[in-house]
């Protein structure tokens, strides 16, 4: 299903039923005592943004360290699943799945995910989405005595009803990663501590620990794909870029003309060779982008990587220009140098955690024009946010990081 028609089943069934729901729990709670016992495990739900399962990490480990005889499970669309690889933190077989092909896909694996989370024996379930109703439904369900999400608290809309026992503030003007800190951290703190977490975070308590691939997969994965492009050989540079993102927001993306004439004026150097990602339902775009260019140097990589290949090419390459998107969270591990575009969001709140990432942000009055309080959804047909970045602007940190010594 497409995002648009997602958000619709968000809200014309999401808000009715927490609400009645809401309506039918405050009634039990008058004659029956909150259950607060048992159970030792803990579910994180975090649906659909690959990126922000990768922004969670430092909360997972933070809850590792708090509860340490929990075992963490992970409930995500089944598409996003292999973005929890990246940092590896959830086992694969504590991860649980539901897909959103279509109407029928989704309402069977969701009856399929409630009975396996009912199996878990939970201590908490933590919703990570920032006020969805399906998953406030999902936690709802999951019997966890101790249900964790953020709450609207006096803000108007959004409504999510009253089925969570730790409702924590959603802050605007901190960076998510320390928001997903306050959901674990509000398990320490007595039900009637409101808001939860009046905690200070770091932005040292954030940073992925360090990720890089073994020895024998590096070499397997560059051997596979000089054997496929060998002009990479002779290659000195290996410049990534990344003209795609989801569809949940295309205003996010540069124009393809603008990564065109970047690609063009970074293959004047000839120890450059530059490389286009994405999925094999990209190719077609990629590939045109690659002929407009009309150099050998220039490889189309969409369709050729898997998640499980992205780890290994951010390690061998040395620079990535992104859209915000997913690529600049899953580099972050790995600490490749990275310049990512921001518009219509911020990278106050979604900057990727990484201390070789740079953000170019044209900081517009109507920017960022996108959040949570809105459901991602903005009025704008022209972003002019993403056209005020210029490709001499990003070409030329382009060539100051190419020419910087390694960090």
């Amino acid at each position: 299903m497409n995002v648009d028609r997602m958000r619709q089943i968000d809200f014309w069934v999401g808000v009715p039923m927490t609400a009645l729901l809401s309506g039918l729990y405050r009634l039990w709670r008058l004659f029956s005592p909150p259950r607060t016992d048992g159970g030792r495990d803990i579910l994180f739900i975090e649906l659909s943004e690959m990126g922000s399962a990768v922004i969670a990490d430092s909360a997972l480990k933070r809850a590792k360290t708090l509860f340490p005889e929990a075992r963490l499970y992970f409930l995500i669309f089944a598409k996003n699943r292999y973005s929890l690889e990246i940092t590896g933190t959830i086992p694969p077989e504590q991860v649980l799945t539901i897909r959103a092909d279509s109407m029928l896909t989704l309402t069977l694996d969701t009856v399929k995910a409630i009975v396996a989370m009912r199996r878990l024996d939970l201590f908490a379930t933590i919703d990570m989405e920032m006020f969805s109703r399906f998953s406030a439904l999902l936690t709802f369900f999951s019997g966890a005595p101790r249900r964790v999400g953020f709450h609207k608290f006096f803000a108007e809309g959004l409504h999510r009803g009253e089925l969570l026992t730790h409702p924590v503030l959603w802050n605007t003007h901190q960076h998510v990663a320390k928001s997903f800190l306050a959901l674990v951290h509000a398990l320490t703190e007595p039900k009637d501590a409101l808001p939860h977490t009046k905690l200070a975070f770091s932005d040292a308590e954030i940073r992925l620990d360090p990720v890089a691939p073994a020895p024998e997969i590096l070499a397997a994965f560059r051997a596979r794909l000089v054997g496929a492009f060998p002009v990479l050989e002779t290659a000195r540079h290996w410049v990534l870029l990344n003209p795609n993102s989801s569809e949940l927001m295309p205003l996010r993306r540069w124009a393809v003309e603008s990564y065109t004439e970047l690609a063009r004026r970074v293959l004047e150097d000839e120890q450059v060779a530059v490389m286009i990602t994405g999925t094999k339902s990209e190719w077609a775009e990629a590939q045109r982008l690659c002929d407009s260019c009309g150099s050998d140097r220039i490889i189309n990589l969409a369709g050729f990587t898997q998640m499980a290949d992205l780890v290994p090419l951010y390690t061998l390459a040395g620079l990535m220009v992104s859209n915000d998107s997913g690529p600049a969270h899953f580099a972050s591990p790995t600490g490749l140098k990275t310049i990512v575009l921001f518009g219509p969001e911020t990278p106050k709140l979604y900057g990727a955690l990484n201390d070789n990432a740079e953000f170019i942000y044209a900081g517009l009055a109507c920017s960022p024009c996108v959040s949570a309080l809105n459901h991602r959804k903005s009025p704008c047909d022209d972003a002019r946010c993403m056209k005020a970045i210029t490709v001499d602007q990003v070409l030329g940190r382009v060539r100051a990081l190419l020419s910087a010594p390694p960090s």
